[in-house]
């Protein structure tokens, strides 16, 4: 057992199973107090099994750490409130809030649903806010905190057949940022994950998604990622090093975490601009300039269509 997060108390959403899990008992080893956020539901967030969070719970108690379960969603600001409660009821404080919580409704755009977008919104986005707006309620008056949310590379840079979760995965990375900056000034820091791992959700996927997105010529984020840098265990380490004093500084970054990798992703730069000295562009002038300099080489993720001349 290790000793990086001795006195710490812990809230993991999704800590039921995959990441989430993971996270929850590499913190306890560590020696953190964990409130496991799990209502046990299906991947595409049906159905309820509160044995889930309380058997994680069991496993950390007699292995000789302190755990709770706790059941709420975290698609409600009552749930959020609540989970936070929990903390405060069983452990007296609060120092690290990891929100690895989500679901999956895998539909390309066209054919995706009203409920569909809005239930993965309300689980991945919303909840996030939901708990870390009442855990900074907290840590704006202790003047510290940890915060890793989670992103995806679907929402950093795209996969088809996931508007709703990408749009979700893209608002969480934005989400940090803004957090970095609200709460930096009382001693808190926000980074948020993107992780690889083969996990409930990805195994989830229709088998006739992939046909989709094999037929229109689309490739799927993971089709080329070998089984080993998929497992769920390797994201752990990386996140208990965030909620560590280690990482006192670091604050509003974005990590690609696999395998036996972590990377610090790039903050969005401008790359190369075009000008125009006349102060303003027609259409006549832009779409040249735009066509031969600024666009000139970029990667089209879906199949190329003919340029116009």
């Amino acid at each position: 057992m290790g000793d990086s997060l001795v006195d710490k108390v812990a809230i993991v959403t999704g800590s039921g199973r995959g990441i989430g899990r993971g996270v929850a008992m590499m913190m306890a080893e560590e020696g953190a107090s964990v409130v496991i956020v799990d209502p046990g539901v299906n991947v595409d967030g049906t159905g309820l099994d509160h044995s889930v969070a309380e058997q994680v719970a069991s496993e950390i108690r007699e292995a000789g750490g302190k755990a709770v379960p706790s059941m709420e969603s975290v698609a409600t600001m009552s749930g959020g409130e609540k989970i936070v409660q929990t903390a405060i009821d069983s452990f007296g404080k609060l120092d690290i809030v990891v929100t690895c919580a989500g679901i999956l409704r895998d539909r390309m755009v066209f054919n995706m649903s009203e409920e569909e977008w809005d239930d993965v919104i309300a689980v991945h986005l919303k909840g996030t806010f939901t708990v870390v707006k009442h855990a900074c309620i907290l840590f704006r008056q202790q003047r510290s905190g940890r915060i890793i949310t989670f992103s995806s590379e679907s929402g950093l840079v795209g996969n088809s057949g996931q508007a709703n979760y990408g749009a979700a995965k893209s608002g969480i990375a934005g989400f940090t940022k803004v957090l970095a900056r609200d709460m930096g000034r009382y001693g808190v820091t926000a980074n948020s994950i993107a992780p690889r791992a083969e996990t409930r959700m990805i195994g989830a996927i229709p088998d006739n998604a992939a046909e989709l997105r094999q037929r229109s010529g689309v490739a799927s984020l993971s089709a080329d990622r070998a089984p080993e840098t998929r497992d769920p265990e390797h994201i752990a380490p990386f996140i208990c090093y965030l909620a560590s004093d280690y990482a006192s500084n670091v604050n509003g970054q974005i990590f690609l975490v696999h395998g036996d990798t972590v990377s610090l992703m790039s903050q969005p730069r401008p790359m190369q601009a075009i000008y125009n000295p006349n102060g303003h562009w027609s259409m006549e002038e832009l779409a040249p300039m735009a066509r031969d300099v600024l666009t000139r080489g970029i990667t089209n993720p879906a199949p190329p269509q003919e340029a116009r001349s």
